[in-house]
């Protein structure tokens, strides 16, 4: 049984969306069914010159949020806490830490989900819909990995080393680690994050730069 939670947000530069991504991760965090005391909210502020830490009120990448995580809730045992992450530019339903401590009751050590886009209307027209093409599974699970909806069992995250100090993929990169070292991981189809469909990519190879080279290979 999950007794204790973190949702953990890196970053960078994000000072027009943390807002909403903090109340929305809030808004999860007071619904998934703990105690406020057993809890925790962890934002990340990556090398900012803007205002996201004075707006986040936290200071300063992924993994340096999962050890915060791991400090804040040190005195539970790590099979009974859960670390769940997402990103600044990506909005969580109410439902999501609700959704993700169901699974890990269940028995599950992780949970990889899925994201959409909230708005198209900074990429060319056509994008949405070579989107819903490429991006497809089926209604069960899916195959894809996602910084902005995922969750892990905290002892499942130390067993697996956790997120590594890489440029990117790192959310790619321990859930291979995960699957590697034999812990179970929930793909569901039906548990989706809202998240930008910016061109300005935070991360090389991120979700931004796929859509980019989505759009490219459309209009060759």
């Amino acid at each position: 049984m999950i007794r204790a939670a973190a949702v953990v947000v890196p970053a960078h530069e994000e000072a027009a969306t943390i807002g909403r991504c903090v109340r929305a991760a809030a808004a999860s965090l007071a619904a998934c069914g703990l105690s406020a005391q057993r809890c925790h909210l962890v934002v990340v502020a990556d090398a900012c010159t803007d205002a996201t830490a004075e707006l986040s009120r936290v200071g300063a990448a992924r993994a340096v949020g999962m050890r915060a995580a791991l400090e804040c809730t040190c005195g539970e045992r790590p099979r009974s806490v859960w670390l769940a992450t997402t990103d600044a530019d990506s909005t969580v339903p109410r439902h999501w830490l609700a959704e993700h401590l169901r699974y890990a009751d269940a028995g599950w050590d992780a949970v990889a989900g899925t994201v959409t886009v909230d708005d198209w209307s900074m990429r060319p027209p056509g994008l949405a819909t070579a989107f819903a093409e490429a991006y497809s599974f089926s209604d069960r699970e899916h195959p894809h990995v996602h910084g902005a909806n995922l969750g892990v069992r905290a002892s499942a995250y130390v067993d697996s080393g956790g997120f590594g100090a890489l440029p990117h993929a790192e959310d790619h990169a321990l859930v291979t680690a995960l699957h590697l070292r034999g812990h179970s991981i929930r793909r569901p189809a039906d548990l989706p994050v809202a998240t930008s469909a910016r061109e300005d990519a935070r991360a090389p190879g991120g979700f931004a730069d796929r859509l980019t080279a989505l759009a490219r290979a459309r209009s060759e």
